[in-house]
C-alpha cells in the first residue's frame, strides 16, 4: 500500500497562518474568560459599592397610619334611597424620618424630588374601579374622586413663602420631611344600582353600607405596591419599595362598624430607603 505523504511547499505561509491562528485563538479566549471574569469583579465591586452606601441610611419609613370607610351616593337627582352607587375608600398617611445620619437638616437628608410609580393593586375581586393617586390632606377621613396615574410627582415646597401660596389639591411634599406622604385609594363603584330595602329608612353613608348591601370583607380587602422615589440636595437617589396588605376586617366588625383607623410604626433595615448607585 502506497503512503501518502504531504509536503508544506510555502513554509513562511504556513507559519504565518499558524501565528494569525494562535492570535484568534488569544482573542476568543479573552472574550469568553477574562471578560467575564472581568464583568463578574465589576459587578461584584458594584454590589460592595451598593453595600457601602447603604450601611448608613438617610431615610426611612417612621410609621403608616391607614383610615378606611365608604360612601354612598344617589345617581338621580331625587334624594330617594333607590338607584344608589356605593364606593369603598382609604387614606394612607406616610411618615419619613430624615434624622437617621443627622439631626440637623442638611443637604444629604432633605428632598429636592419625591415621585412615586411601579403602582400596583391586586384585590380578590374584580368589582369596582380600584385607583391609587395623591390626595390632600384636609380632605382625610372623606369621600373624595380621584383620577387613575401611573406616577405622581410631588411638588417640593422648600420657603414659607411657598408653603402659604401652595396648592394643597396637587401632590405637595416639605424638602425637610416634616409632612407625611398622603396617598388615597379609591374602589369606584363596587355596586351600581343599589336600592335600601322596603323596611329600611335610612342608609348609613359610611363603612356600614356595605354590609348592608351585601358586599363580604373578601370583595374589599386588597394589597398595595409601589415603589417611592427620593433625590436628595446633593443629587444622590434612594428608592423604597412599599407593600401594604389592607385588611378591612377587625374584631370589632372592622369596616362594617363603619370605618377603621390604624397606625403601624415602623422598625427595621426593611423600612430603610436603598441607595441607589448613580
Amino acid at each position: 500500500m502506497n503512503k501518502m505523504k504531504f509536503k508544506i511547499k510555502n513554509v513562511k505561509l504556513a507559519f504565518a497562518l499558524l501565528v494569525i491562528s494562535a492570535f484568534i485563538v488569544l482573542v476568543l479566549y479573552n472574550v469568553f474568560v477574562f471578560s467575564g471574569l472581568n464583568k463578574k469583579n465589576e459587578f461584584t465591586n458594584q454590589m460592595l459599592e451598593i453595600a457601602s452606601e447603604n450601611e448608613n441610611p438617610i431615610f426611612n419609613i417612621q410609621k403608616i397610619t391607614t383610615y378606611s370607610s365608604a360612601d354612598a351616593f344617589n345617581e338621580e337627582d331625587n334624594r330617594s334611597l333607590q338607584n344608589m352607587s356605593i364606593s369603598q375608600f382609604s387614606d394612607l398617611a406616610i411618615y419619613l424620618d430624615n434624622s437617621l445620619s443627622s439631626s440637623d437638616l442638611t443637604a444629604e437628608n432633605t428632598v429636592s424630588e419625591l415621585y412615586i410609580d411601579n403602582i400596583k393593586i391586586s384585590a380578590n375581586s374584580d368589582k369596582g374601579t380600584k385607583i391609587l393617586n395623591y390626595k390632600n390632606p384636609l380632605d382625610f377621613t372623606t369621600y373624595k374622586d380621584l383620577d387613575s396615574t401611573d406616577r405622581i410627582n410631588f411638588k417640593i415646597i422648600r420657603t414659607n413663602e411657598q408653603n402659604e401660596n401652595t396648592n394643597y389639591d396637587e401632590p405637595t411634599f416639605y424638602t425637610d420631611c416634616s409632612n407625611p406622604i398622603t396617598l388615597g385609594f379609591l374602589n369606584k363603584n363596587i355596586l351600581t344600582d343599589y336600592s335600601a330595602s322596603s323596611d329600611a329608612n335610612s342608609v348609613s353613608f359610611n363603612g356600614k353600607v356595605l354590609q348592608e348591601a351585601g358586599v363580604s370583607l373578601d370583595d374589599v380587602n386588597y394589597s398595595l405596591s409601589f415603589t417611592i422615589h427620593i433625590v436628595n440636595n446633593v443629587g444622590q437617589k434612594f428608592a423604597y419599595n412599599m407593600k401594604l396588605d389592607v385588611n378591612l376586617g377587625g374584631d370589632d366588625g372592622g369596616i362594617f362598624n363603619g370605618y377603621t383607623n390604624n397606625t403601624v410604626t415602623t422598625s427595621g433595615d426593611e423600612f430603610k430607603f436603598f441607595r441607589e448607585l448613580n
